[in-house]
């Protein structure tokens, strides 16, 4: 029951975008597309959950001065896996996500969840509350980055929707991020209120 809790609490209730407001860099940067945003969400997942199980592992071999660097080096690694895999098999997501891959690295989302649940708690339980939390950010990051693409140039996953023209290029610039960013937290507010 503690590991069903575990994983809907990132997906809803300590979303990291909508309720803990971690993650700006690449929530703000990537989202100019859905797919953009999904793209940066799975593989913040796969470090999230990798990195967990890693850490819960290996939790007390590592000793206390030393701590964060090696959770540091530990996410570092599976994030080279990500960065070495997505410029191999999806060249124009690597490109389009460019600088943000290598900054999984210092994720506050990700070192926050390796010192605050994988450091203290079992494999399974720090592998579902990876997968919870990443799947919640990615859905974050799609949902952003799918609302800021329509109202930007009429495209939901690549597919037009209305005509391009229409579009209010605002919103695939950066303040679009900031404005789309803005609605949703007060629309997920409302819906959690009621």
């Amino acid at each position: 029951m503690d590991n069903v809790k575990n994983f809907t609490k990132g997906l809803i209730k300590e979303n990291p975008v909508f309720a803990l407001l971690l993650g700006m860099c690449p929530t703000l940067g990537v989202t100019t597309s859905a797919e953009n945003g999904l793209g940066m969400g799975l593989a913040t997942t796969f470090v999230l959950v990798m990195a967990n199980i890693v850490i819960s592992a290996v939790k007390n071999g590592i000793p206390d001065k030393v701590r964060i660097p090696a959770f540091i080096i530990i996410i570092a690694s599976f994030v080279t896996v990500v960065e070495l895999t997505m410029q191999a098999y999806l060249p124009s997501l690597f490109a389009s996500l460019g600088l943000f891959i290598p900054l999984i690295v210092v994720n506050c989302i990700v070192l926050g969840r390796a010192e605050a649940f994988a450091s203290k708690n079992n494999v399974i339980s720090s592998a579902i509350d990876g997968l919870g939390m990443g799947l919640g950010f990615s859905l974050a990051l799609t949902l952003l980055g799918a609302v800021r693409e329509f109202l930007g140039s009429g495209k939901v996953f690549g597919l037009q929707i209305y005509d391009t023209n229409y579009g209010m290029l605002v919103f695939v610039l950066a303040p679009g991020a900031f404005l789309v960013l803005g609605y949703l937290i007060l629309v997920i507010n409302r819906f959690k209120k009621a």
